[in-house]
Order: structure tokens, then C-alpha cells, then sequence
């Protein structure tokens, strides 16, 4: 997959099948997007395209409201590893500013779709809007085919379970601890990237040793308080492991790692943590004889799993 940063040297891609979003999440509402460009794609003999932005555009816009507080599905680096993995071509990160906001969804098409990438064809996932205060739309699109010379296609409401799918519904669960049902919606395991450290804390276990993990990105989402059996894995190893989420306070989440093969923990580089299931609720580190008997439960509980 090739990733460009902005638009200079994209109008060398072969006849564009082009969508765009913010994909947070890749959910499987977006792998049915991807996987319809990938199919158009084949059949123009050309490439598909995704245009996404950086920052999420409710930053920017919402700094104070809607954006202050957002946490985001996936960091910039999961995003780009699983659009990868989707087999999409093309990847188009545009950086997302007041002034770019500006810019109307015909302008937008024309002087972009049209005018930089020759775009053959433009996908829009249900309900779909785009361009200045969002008033551009899939009517809109259909309606300027003949005159930019690209064909319009809308890909309508996929559903899991019969709930309709949005990355507010998957942050939400996220949020709430209903990592299963997260996964569900996602169509893949919630993930996590991160560099693991050392952790020094006041342990109500001291037997079982804990790794902390620096996030890439700040405003990426920690699932709600609680432990959480996961996978691990990084360029030494693979692991089972425990998650403990604690909850700082009322803003901040944290990660207490807790693996079964500590040979997995090389010490160097990123790792990552791809969430199965919630074992148990919130823990109380303070209350050692209270949290000894949860963790304790819990690792029993994990090491039972079959994943």
C-alpha cells in the first residue's frame, strides 16, 4: 500500500476508484467499502484509493465541544496497518485545517477527484457526507458524473446483528467495556498499539509483574475499567496476557500488562494488544486484598481460554 501525505505525486495512480473518510476504526462497514473499491478497481484496471484526514476533522472543528474530548478507535499507526492488510492500493492522508474545511464538496470534487486524481470511479459509503458544513451527498455525486466524468456508486447500511454499524457505536461499547460486541462491529479484534516499559507501582501481587504501555497517540481510546484477557505481540515474541485497565482519573485510563510467556517482552520497539474478552470489571489497586483475590481469579480465568 502506498501512503501519500497530501496530494503531490497522486496524480500518478491509474485509474482512481476513490472513497473517502475518516475510517476510524476499519470497521466492518468500511472493509465492505474497501472491499467494493478493491472489486471496481480490478474491473477499471486501475487502483483504489482511500482519502482520510489527520487530525479527525471534529478536532479541528470542534475544539472546545464535540472534538475536545474525542478518543479515537485507532491511532494513525493501527489505521494504516489494517487499511494494509484490507489490500487497499492507496492511502491519501490529507491534513485536515480550518481552511480545508472551507472548501466546498464541488470544489472538492472538481478540483481534487477531478481535477488532481482523474478519479474513474467515487464510492460513498451510506449517508455519506463531505465538503463545506456537509452539504455534499451521493445525490450530489450522481448528479456531477457527466460532467467530471467519473461514475457514482453508494454502498448502502451494512448491519451486524441487525444494529446498524458507526464508529460512534463502536467507541461507545469501547467505552463501556463490551469489547466483544466491539469486536463484532469491528470485525476484528480491538487493538492496540503501544511501546511496553517497566512499571514501578505499589503491586497487591507481588509475585506477578506488571508492564505499563506508552500510547503512539494520546487521544487514542482505552476500553472501560477493568481486566481483559489479550494477545501480545511484538518482534520478540508472542504471548497470552492480562490487561488491567485503571481508571487514573475521571479523563485518563492506563495499562498494566501482565503476560504468560515474559520472553515475549523484548524491551525495545512497539508492541501490540489485541483485546478478547472482559474477565472482570473495575479493581481497586489500593485494596490489596481485595484486588489480589480479582487479579488472581482473573489469570486463572484467562489461562483457561482458548484463543
Amino acid at each position: 500500500m502506498r501512503i501519500f501525505r497530501g496530494f503531490d505525486g497522486a496524480d500518478a495512480i491509474r485509474n482512481p476508484v476513490v472513497t473517502t473518510g475518516s475510517f476510524d476504526g476499519v470497521h466492518i462497514g468500511h472493509k465492505t467499502i474497501l472491499n467494493r473499491l478493491k472489486s471496481l478497481a480490478e474491473k477499471k484496471n486501475g487502483e483504489s484509493v482511500l482519502i482520510t484526514f489527520d487530525p479527525h476533522p471534529r478536532k479541528v472543528l470542534y475544539p472546545e465541544t464535540a472534538g475536545k474530548n474525542l478518543k479515537l478507535i485507532l491511532s494513525q499507526e493501527e489505521k494504516l496497518e489494517l487499511l494494509d492488510k484490507s489490500g487497499l492500493d492507496n492511502v491519501i492522508i490529507v491534513k485536515f485545517t480550518r481552511e480545508f474545511s472551507k472548501i466546498t464538496s464541488e470544489q472538492f470534487v472538481r478540483d481534487y477527484l477531478h481535477g488532481i486524481l482523474r478519479a474513474k470511479v467515487v464510492v460513498a459509503g451510506f449517508n455519506h457526507h463531505f465538503g463545506f458544513n456537509q452539504e455534499g451527498d451521493y445525490r450530489q455525486l450522481w448528479a456531477w458524473q457527466s460532467i467530471y466524468d467519473f461514475q457514482a456508486e453508494e454502498i448502502p447500511e451494512q448491519e451486524v446483528q441487525h444494529e446498524t454499524v458507526s464508529s460512534t457505536k463502536i467507541r461507545q461499547a469501547i467505552g463501556e467495556g463490551y469489547i466483544q460486541r466491539a469486536n463484532a462491529y469491528l470485525d476484528h479484534y480491538y487493538i492496540v498499539i503501544g511501546k511496553p516499559f517497566e512499571y514501578e507501582y505499589d503491586n497487591p501481587l507481588p509475585g506477578i509483574r506488571f508492564l505499563g504501555m506508552q500510547l503512539t497517540e494520546e487521544c487514542k481510546l482505552l476500553p472501560a475499567a477493568g481486566i481483559y484477557a489479550v494477545s501480545f505481540n511484538s518482534a520478540s515474541g508472542n504471548s497470552k496476557g492480562m490487561v488491567i485497565i485503571n481508571q487514573v482519573d475521571e479523563d485518563r485510563r492506563e495499562i498494566l500488562l501482565h503476560l504468560f510467556d515474559l520472553g515475549a517482552y523484548g524491551g525495545n520497539g512497539n508492541a501490540r494488544l489485541l483485546f478478547h474478552k472482559r474477565i472482570h470489571g473495575s479493581v481497586c489497586l489500593s485494596d490489596h486484598k481485595n484486588a489480589a483475590l480479582r487479579i488472581s481469579s482473573a489469570l486463572k480465568d484467562i489461562s483457561e481460554l482458548i484463543y
